[in-house]
């Protein structure tokens, strides 16, 4: 019996895309003039970023491998064949599957399509910070005539400035994560368990997200809520520690809408907090105001980062800092993604644009055994304009509004 190597499957009507057709058209114009100008005759992508950005699927590796292979003339996603028709009603062009009767089909997939476009020598784009390097040597054995080179720094570059159709998404997830953390906040109660307050942010976030975008695939949203020693690290996990009298907490929600990422973080107490948890809220604050003003069209990354870290220095809390000011967002997730060259820090020396969505987030950690331990960030969303930035998170912050419990 021979399924074949690839197929496909166009299984029901296609999905409502997220985006336009002209804004899809001008991601993938501006893609070809870059291979143009820098003699790449196709492009190979792996990673989940830009499949989704230029085709508007995403897809669910489980150990699988996808592609998106874009020519001059031809747009293809390559999806696996557990996942039948879906990538296809989910992709803004066409769609193979590949099926599994041979390992190797996944190569002989993309082989396949560039010699379909006529691409058979010259130079194919990969993403060398993303492509695994085993899957990278299969691909190039497949493809003799091609030599593979890396395209992936200058893609992150155009991803950086956000069209006015991903701002409108992004603006409409600031709005949701701000009901995320009104549900959290009103969750919060003397010996709950973490895991249900985070629940109740992600329940009252994705019923948002459905009633908003209802053609949308609803995944990925998440709440991130800790108290007490668990609020040390940005990325801690909810657990079943039980909120106490006089926790620090943190509250982190995060609606993904078709794999964009927004976020809110804020620091809040439940009952009163001691002078020393108060100092060191207040600087944090005013770190994270001062950030806010700084924000602007012609502002240099690693100068933002350095002003900020005069202030934290002036009070003795440099040195409690545990991770950069701030950074794009656009298409990424706490497992994909990341425009490492627009971060507030001071080893990224970016100008900033119009166009460009970044965050202000600083964070200080005091260590347990301190009075105050427990980790203090603040996070707010700003779109750069052409005179300045607006800050689209509304939830406020601070121990005037925080405190909970009282």
């Amino acid at each position: 019996m021979d399924m074949g190597r690839f197929k496909t499957f166009h299984n029901g009507d296609k999905a409502a895309q997220t985006f336009s057709a002209g804004e899809m058209g001008r991601r993938i114009a501006t893609l070809r003039q870059l291979m143009r100008s820098t003699g790449i005759d196709a492009v190979l992508f792996t990673s989940y970023q830009n499949i989704n950005y230029y085709s508007d699927f995403l897809y669910t590796a489980f150990g699988r491998p996808y592609g998106l292979v874009i020519t001059a003339d031809t747009h293809t996603t390559i999806s696996a064949g557990i996942d039948a028709g879906q990538p296809w009603r989910r992709s803004f062009s066409e769609n193979v599957v590949y099926t599994d009767w041979q390992r190797d089909n996944y190569e002989f997939t993309v082989a396949s399509l560039l010699a379909e476009a006529g691409v058979t020598t010259g130079r194919l784009g990969v993403e060398d910070d993303q492509i695994p390097g085993l899957l990278r040597d299969r691909v190039a054995g497949a493809v003799p005539g091609l030599e593979l080179v890396d395209i992936s720094q200058a893609v992150m570059r155009q991803r950086m400035i956000k069209s006015p159709e991903e701002i409108a998404l992004i603006r409409e997830g600031a709005r949701i994560a701000d009901l995320g953390g009104e549900a959290v906040a009103a969750a919060v109660t003397e010996g709950i368990p973490e895991y249900e307050v985070a629940l109740a942010g992600t329940q009252a976030m994705v019923r948002e997200i459905a009633r908003s975008y209802p053609a949308a695939e609803l995944r990925d949203t998440w709440v991130w809520f800790q108290s007490g020693v668990n609020t040390d690290g940005a990325h801690n996990w909810a657990t079943s520690r039980k909120v106490q009298q006089g926790d620090i907490l943190s509250l982190n929600c995060f609606p993904m809408i078709a794999g964009y990422y927004v976020a809110l973080e804020r620091t809040l107490f439940y009952g009163e907090p001691s002078p020393e948890a108060l100092h060191y809220w207040d600087v944090n604050v005013r770190v994270h105001e001062r950030g806010l003003q700084l924000i602007r069209p012609g502002a240099v990354c690693s100068e933002i980062a350095a002003e900020l870290n005069e202030i934290y220095a002036a009070e003795g809390l440099l040195s409690y800092r545990t991770f950069g000011y701030g950074h794009s967002f656009g298409v990424l997730c706490h497992y994909y993604g990341r425009e490492a060259g627009l971060e507030l820090r001071e080893d990224i020396h970016t100008v900033l644009e119009p166009g460009m969505v970044v965050s202000m987030e600083p964070m200080i950690t005091i260590p347990e055994g301190m009075p105050g331990a427990g980790g203090y960030r603040e996070h707010d969303i700003l779109v750069v304009g052409t005179d300045g930035a607006e800050n689209i998170t509304k939830f406020p912050f601070g121990a005037e509004h925080n405190i909970l419990g009282r």
